[in-house]
């Protein structure tokens, strides 16, 4: 069986640092699956872009996560500015929110099996993954799943 492809956005290793936050552990646990080779992990230049926006050493830690765990970066392509952009002319994501239609582009043509994200207002929602995942099949490509490292990960005792 492959290895599944998942594709991390941009919350996903802003949250590897926030110790307070409810999601931390479940976030430290899935970069270690990861690591353990449980998964094949991708980002992309858009959240690279999104985590240079944090300070300086802020960004620097979040961006050595990605070489630190071996997590590919997909480059923005014109076809996932394309296809994000369908999303938001269909309603899917709102007008100013770009980039999270981007994250769900850039994933869904780089051929990913999962989207791993904290975004509960946009992205990890049932109805965005059913709606791109109707825009996808319609436009050739297959719908891909959304959700957050507290639905993934192994948790002991489960």
């Amino acid at each position: 069986m492959r290895t599944p492809r998942i594709y991390l956005e941009t919350t996903t290793f802003n949250y590897f640092f926030e110790q307070k936050r409810e999601a931390h552990a479940d976030t430290v646990k899935l970069f270690e699956e990861i690591k353990e080779g449980k998964y094949q992990a991708f980002t992309s230049a858009y959240a690279t872009r999104e985590l240079l926006r944090a300070s300086d050493e802020r960004a620097s830690r979040m961006l050595n996560l990605i070489s630190d765990f071996g997590i590919t970066v997909l480059e923005a392509t014109e076809e996932a500015d394309a296809l994000a952009a369908t999303y938001q002319e269909q309603g899917i994501i709102p007008p100013g929110c770009t980039v999270d239609a981007q994250h769900i582009a850039v994933a869904t043509v780089n051929d990913m099996n999962m989207i791993i994200s904290l975004n509960f207002k946009h992205i990890v929602r049932k109805r965005t993954e059913t709606m791109t995942g109707r825009v996808n099949i319609d436009l050739g490509y297959k719908p891909v799943e959304i959700h957050s490292p507290m639905e993934i990960v192994e948790r002991e005792n489960a």
